[in-house]
């Protein structure tokens, strides 16, 4: 998927409260429950209902490598969606996201200051309302590239502006050559 899109989704799933299946024919199963039959799963997962079928009466345990990496993302995918609807709410509303990163951090701002691009390593707490843009434009597919700019217009707020406290002439952050990105709620 994304880098962006996928940190997101890692940040959710550690608010699960419940492990998710582990082997494949309980997450078979637990697909075919949620998706009413085998015959959508089969599809889904790009496999024969009859496959799906064995797995489901555990007559298969071990699937192929490019399987089972797809079994696993759609179970994540749909595993506890309340637990999952109530960390984005919190993270919209009152707690926000934690946004800790190494990559190549600049920014645009008058003649006279030093605005050069540097590797930077930051953790950065970002207000409710960076979450809420984030999870949203998320549900609204948006590129990694649109949520690497949300994220980059929080960390121009919070990090180099401190909340309008300095840096007032500051026009647009640079946000580049990510190394590593993670969030956390």
């Amino acid at each position: 998927m994304t880098l962006f899109g996928d940190g997101l989704e890692a940040a959710v799933q550690k608010a699960f409260t419940r492990p998710a299946p582990k082997s494949a024919p309980a997450q078979m199963r637990y697909l075919v429950k949620q998706l009413k039959t085998t015959k959508a799963v089969a599809q889904m997962l790009r496999v024969s209902q009859r496959t799906v079928e064995r797995y489901v009466k555990d007559q298969i345990k071990k699937p192929r490598a490019d399987l089972a990496a797809r079994l696993e993302r759609e179970v994540k995918k749909r595993w506890q969606p309340q637990i999952r609807a109530k960390a984005k709410e919190r993270a919209a509303t009152t707690g926000g996201i934690v946004i800790d990163t190494r990559a190549r951090i600049g920014y645009t701002a008058p003649v006279g200051s030093t605005d050069d691009a540097r590797i930077r390593h930051l953790t950065v707490a970002l207000p409710p309302q960076y979450a809420a843009r984030l999870f949203d434009a998320q549900q609204a597919g948006a590129s990694d590239q649109q949520l690497q700019q949300i994220a980059a217009e929080g960390l121009k707020e919070v990090y180099f502006q401190d909340g309008g406290r300095r840096a007032g002439s500051l026009e647009e952050v640079r946000f580049t050559d990510i190394e590593h990105i993670e969030f956390d709620l």
